[in-house]
């Protein structure tokens, strides 16, 4: 029965995608996008969202912050359609501007950890690295449909031609193997972990992974932390810089201390840009 019933979802999943495709790029974007904004603030995450942006921006009025959750809605709605049109946006040079050439260029020859967080379309962010020449290999939380998740896997597969694998401890160790041997790690590093560190993040205690800050410590590697910035429609700038990583000697320390770095910089990029991130999770241990 639970068998039948994934690949009834997967069929309506497939018929949707389908839709989707029928559409040009922008088209799809824009439609997706202002149904999403339209029809998400019914949601319960609606509602965790605004106690968030409370949270974070207590200056800002109830008008302001609503604003800013249905924005994000919008945005969230065009990337669900560009997802599933990813071959299409990064087959147009045009849409994904990247001034960091020379940055990517110096990777060459040795390992290194990319780390970005969920704003903009973030599927992007990796796709600089990829399409100056580097193979970065990617870790992602598994879709519970196992058949939505082959077929979004093989949607996202041109991004991270090192391989993209569901998290788990055997995945973390072959990833470190393939960073000390000059590879790549790309992760999204911004979401919740339970069984992560506890960091500042916009004045509260968030529980949040160690593993990019870990992998960079551990095997004196350079970390790159980047964002996707959403310009107008489909089209976006990939900016990116080099994390000064904490180097003591004490691993444990300049792990929680470059954690604590990371999101420092990701707090600044979400309060320039507020709307392009995702405020409906529970990012926070007591939210």
């Amino acid at each position: 029965m639970k068998k039948a019933l994934q690949l009834i979802e997967y069929a309506i999943f497939r018929i949707l995608v389908f839709l989707i495709r029928l559409m040009p790029l922008d088209m799809a974007s824009f439609v997706l996008g202002k149904i999403w904004r339209a029809v998400a603030p019914f949601n319960k995450r609606h509602k965790r969202a605004l106690e968030n942006l409370a949270m974070a921006f207590p200056d800002k009025s109830a008008d302001e912050r609503e604003a800013i959750a249905r924005d994000m809605w919008e945005n969230l709605g065009r990337v669900s359609a560009e997802t599933v049109q990813i071959d299409r946006l990064i087959g147009d040079p045009d849409r994904v501007v990247s001034p960091t050439n020379d940055l990517l260029d110096s990777l060459f020859g040795h390992g290194s950890v990319v780390i970005s967080l969920h704003t903009g379309n973030w599927e992007l962010c990796v796709w600089p690295v990829t399409r100056r020449g580097h193979k970065p290999a990617g870790i992602y939380q598994k879709i519970k449909n196992p058949y939505v998740d082959v077929y979004v896997r093989q949607l996202r597969a041109a991004l991270y031609t090192g391989g993209l694998y569901p998290k788990s401890p055997d995945v973390v160790r072959k990833i470190i193997s393939d960073v000390r041997k000059g590879g790549q790690l790309a992760i999204l590093a911004d979401q919740r972990d339970n069984n992560g560190i506890m960091v500042p993040f916009f004045g509260a205690d968030a529980p949040s992974t160690p593993l990019p800050a870990m992998v960079a410590v551990r095997l004196d590697v350079p970390l790159v932390i980047g964002r996707v910035i959403r310009l107008n429609g489909s089209r976006f700038r990939v900016e990116a810089h080099l994390l000064d990583v904490a180097r003591t000697g004490d691993r444990k320390a300049d792990t929680l201390e470059t954690t604590r770095r990371i999101h420092a910089t990701f707090e600044d990029w979400i309060r320039e840009y507020p709307s392009q991130w995702m405020w409906g999770h529970r990012r926070w241990k007591s939210r």
